[in-house]
């Protein structure tokens, strides 16, 4: 498995910290995320969210339009 800096994924911090200031549950996530026809179970959701999960590109599009986190993953890959 491919990692950078030791992490499957480098946005996990990033979701988990916006979906909590959202006051949004992993639960109520998955079932936004299922509107737009992606799966991602809250076990899924928690792995990701751990870095022990990586996200497939319509995964992290789907994630970053339900959240609205545009501006702050931008942040993330620019820095």
């Amino acid at each position: 498995m491919k990692k950078y800096e030791n992490q499957r994924n480098i946005t996990g911090n990033l979701l988990k910290k916006t979906r909590i200031e959202k006051s949004m549950s992993k639960t109520d996530l998955s079932l936004k995320l299922e509107l737009q026809g992606i799966y991602l179970t809250q076990t899924e959701i928690h792995r990701i969210e751990e870095n022990k999960m990586s996200l497939k590109d319509f995964e992290l599009i789907g994630l970053v339009k339900t959240l609205n986190m545009y501006k702050k993953l931008k942040k993330l890959y620019i820095s």
